[in-house]
């Protein structure tokens, strides 16, 4: 038998960013490859992880293989394939989110799109892949059970164990319980809910509960949710039928959900229920119904521009209902209950988890859930995924409680090898972060200016300079975000800059224009920074 490495470049340490990479002589063979979002304000888009490791293994990528559609697991794609082009294997549903994704983006070549099904079989290189059927949040989610040369390797994916899933498209159980007779050498497993005993919950019974809760309502009715559930998305549509309601969509991504389950026939709309935003502000109050996205509160998202009272389309008054059929993930718990609370000041209805626990189940499986996982696969070797390291190590704690003989916790970049004898350390491997504003790739450097600004202001200087290097007249000095302290009466910013600039070109001759700037610019930071303030400062040089 060989060996197989595992390489985490993302989701490992942290929620979302997902991706990892298994590399043996047959080739590197990425499962997901995901983004997070940021939780500062400094102009980014999105986060990917970067791809340095299999950039410099180019020759050697076989491809990618996808465990479902969320964009913590699909969503840096495409800035993948415009640096090495490969084939991309995934479940239909994920593939229709990946086409979507990729018409953003021109510069990218024709990229083979391969969908997979549950329990067949593909060779990638010298990797054999099965997908496994599980339930999420999301349709045709799957496990990987991949048989490499250092043994079968499980890879959960997203999971929890739903036994009445609403699609009829049961958690095959049966199959893992084969998988674990066979002999799996390496189970990864997620880890995202292993603080929460007991089970996620069925979608079945937030069905019933928001679907009484719409009932009660006899006004205009928001629904806030993450639009990849496409089987909450067919329960609000059924509660707008069954409550003789107009249903109304807003957010970019409620309508990509709604294309691709349309296209794969995974939704089932009632005839002529659906009203456009443009003609929802003319259905009675009491008559619509309105699903949208935004649940995390991202600023320019639907339930945002809704609770400012600024949406284009449509308003809310006092005495809506707004519904959050949702969680909060990590980071964003302040800017939800920001909110919510802009709704209710507003004099909205306003219902969540703190006040209806049962209108959201998560898509992660609970702590019984990945004791029912580790008993039906009988691993030889346990390595928890998609968790912060709190959450890898509850869950590498769990597997020790169930006899699991060999059990490793690692975080992105570092590695481990798997062969005949178990699991080894190995060596680390580059990883990091890359940021993304508009489509377009942002420097570490400009990051930190960015930052800088946010928090301790700017400086812009410009002095004149003669065309033999020397001071050429009076510096000017411009100043933006800076906080107010008293003034040095004793250090005339202006007259400082002039001083360095002179004193360098009195002493050197003719100057070089870099040395200039760099003066001015360390006389602007003395003037203007100390010990706990230290502005941006920008120096412009003039030829007079």
């Amino acid at each position: 038998m060989g060996y197989t490495r595992i390489v985490p470049l993302g989701g490992l340490g942290e929620i979302g960013m997902n991706c990892l990479a298994l590399e043996s002589q047959e080739g590197v063979l990425v499962i997901d490859c995901g983004i997070t979002f940021p939780h500062d304000e400094l102009g980014v888009d999105i986060i990917h992880p970067r791809f340095d490791y299999l950039e410099d293994r180019a020759d050697d990528l076989l491809g990618v293989v996808l465990t479902h559609g969320h964009e913590d697991h699909i969503g840096a794609l495409p800035y993948l394939l415009r640096r090495v082009p490969v084939p991309v294997w995934g479940p239909p549903y994920a593939l229709a989110l990946v086409r979507e994704r990729l018409k953003e983006f021109r510069d990218l070549p024709e990229t083979e799109l391969i969908p997979t099904e549950p329990r067949r079989r593909f060779e990638v290189g010298g990797y054999e892949v099965e997908p496994l059927r599980v339930t999420h949040s999301i349709p045709d989610a799957t496990a990987l059970a991949v048989r490499t040369p250092g043994g079968l390797v499980v890879h959960t994916g997203d999971f929890k164990i739903e036994e009445h899933p609403m699609d009829g498209e049961h958690f095959d159980r049966a199959r893992f319980e084969a998988l674990g007779r066979e002999g799996v050498a390496l189970l990864l497993s997620d880890s995202t809910n292993v603080d929460r005993p007991g089970r996620a919950g069925e979608e079945r019974d937030v069905a019933e509960k928001l679907s009484a809760l719409i009932a009660t309502k006899k006004r205009r009715v928001v629904v806030g949710f993450f639009p990849s559930n496409v089987h909450r998305l067919r329960t609000l549509a059924q509660a707008a039928a069954a409550n003789r309601r107009r249903l109304c969509f807003l957010g970019r991504s409620v309508g990509t959900h709604v294309r691709a389950a349309t296209e794969l026939r995974r939704l089932g709309l009632p005839h002529d229920i659906v009203v456009t935003p443009d003609r929802a502000r003319d259905v009675p109050r009491g008559e619509l119904l309105v699903v949208a996205s935004g649940t995390q509160a991202e600023p320019q998202s639907a339930l945002s521009r809704l609770s400012r009272g600024d949406h284009p389309r449509l308003s809310l008054e006092s005495g809506d209902a707004v519904i959050f059929s949702s969680r909060v993930i990590p980071g964003n718990e302040r800017a939800v209950w920001d909110l919510i609370c802009a709704f209710e000041r507003r004099g909205m209805d306003v219902h969540f988890h703190g006040t209806d626990p049962g209108i959201h189940v998560s898509g992660h499986a609970c702590r019984e859930e990945q004791t029912q996982m580790i008993q039906w696969t009988e691993p030889d070797a346990f390595v928890p995924v998609h968790g912060t390291f709190h959450h890898l190590s509850r869950h590498a704690a769990l597997a020790r409680e169930l006899g699991v003989r060999d059990v490793a916790l690692i975080e992105n970049g570092e590695t481990l090898l798997l062969d005949d004898v178990g699991l080894s350390e190995g060596s680390r491997v580059q990883v990091g972060r890359v940021h993304v504003d508009d489509g377009v790739e942002v420097d570490e450097a400009v990051l930190r200016e960015r930052a800088v600004m946010a928090t301790q202001g700017a400086v812009m200087v410009t002095v004149p300079i003669t065309v033999d290097g020397r001071l050429g007249g009076e510096a000017t000095i411009e100043t933006r975000g800076l906080a107010p302290r008293a003034p040095d009466a004793t250090v005339d910013p202006r007259v400082s800059v002039e001083d360095a600039v002179r004193g360098l070109t009195e002493s050197a001759g003719r100057a070089r224009l870099d040395d200039v700037r760099e003066a001015a610019r360390r006389a602007a930071r003395r003037c203007f920074g100390d010990g706990q303030h230290r502005p941006l400062v920008v120096v412009s040089l003039v030829e007079v």
